[in-house]
């Protein structure tokens, strides 16, 4: 039988709260009723497999979940995957060719130590190259730093011969190529492979959900960020009915082929459990 919905999320804002790093048991809960209710469930998320199954797929795992669940984190933007089972999460599979080079580890790691007041490298991603706010820091702090940071990253890739894309600047290599990208967020900065993304991210979801069952003709992409569109693009590309929810702080996008909703008064992690709450109601009646 066909689902009679899909859910495309996000995991930093609608999901984990920003602040905190934390999610509600009662948003757990939700997520767990709607999986019983057939409702198949993708986290498209830029943390690393070891975040997401720590915080969101275990949590999820011991709440119970039946055979009939299909629950998959697509993780690093594409570059690595997972699924959870109703006794266990899989061991990660990964997407090596879009493993960036080591000297990106090497440059975020000598320049953190001079912004440790604001930001740490994450060591759980194995095929980006991330440093993260500090939780204990205030944000307006944390994106001073983090534009100052990116700035010496920028340079230090592209003095080690990288070709690099930041926002819509290129800095292409010497045989005019920009296969990496730098990518500021709200809490983090990404080193990454410039066709990684939420759209491979969406792609790949399709792809898990197509090996355990039927797909649903309808979903609900769910995001933060300006960058979390590019679910909702890719479904509609593939001829899927698709609402996007903005959660983030920022005016939504007006300009999309499709329909765009926000959560009145809310933001961040309370607009996305608002949200599943409400898909929750309308599913059960």
């Amino acid at each position: 039988m066909q689902p009679p919905l899909g859910l495309l999320l996000d995991v930093d804002g609608p999901v984990v709260s920003p602040a905190t790093r934390t999610v509600a048991q009662a948003l757990l809960a939700d997520l767990a009723a709607l999986l019983d209710a057939g409702v198949p469930v993708v986290l498209n998320t830029g943390r690393s497999v070891a975040f997401t199954r720590e915080h969101v797929l275990e949590p999820l795992v011991a709440t119970g979940l039946t055979e009939a669940a299909r629950l998959h984190a697509v993780c690093e933007k594409g570059g690595a995957w997972t699924t959870a089972r109703p006794d266990r999460v899989d061991d990660a599979r990964t997407d090596l060719s879009l493993r960036v080079p080591d000297v990106c580890h090497s440059l975020l790691a000598e320049l953190a130590r001079s912004y440790g007041d604001a930001l740490f490298v994450d060591h759980t991603k194995q095929v980006m190259a991330t440093v993260e706010a500090r939780s204990d820091v205030p944000l307006a702090r944390y994106r001073g730093r983090q534009r100052a940071f990116d700035a010496e990253l920028l340079a230090g890739l592209t003095a080690a011969g990288l070709g690099v894309r930041l926002g819509d600047e290129r800095f292409p290599d010497r045989d005019g190529r920009t296969p990496w990208r730098i990518d500021p967020s709200v809490i983090a900065t990404d080193v990454e492979a410039s066709t990684s993304g939420k759209a491979l991210g969406a792609r790949r979801a399709l792809e898990l959900l197509a090996d355990d069952g039927p797909l649903p003709h309808t979903w609900h992409t769910v995001g933060d960020s300006r960058s979390d569109y590019a679910m909702a693009d890719h479904l509609l590309e593939q001829g899927y009915a698709v609402t996007h929810v903005d959660v983030g702080p920022l005016p939504p996008l007006v300009d999309r082929p499709y329909a765009v909703l926000t959560v009145p008064g809310l933001a961040d992690e309370q607009a996305g459990a608002a949200h599943l709450r409400a898909v929750l109601d309308r599913i059960l009646g």
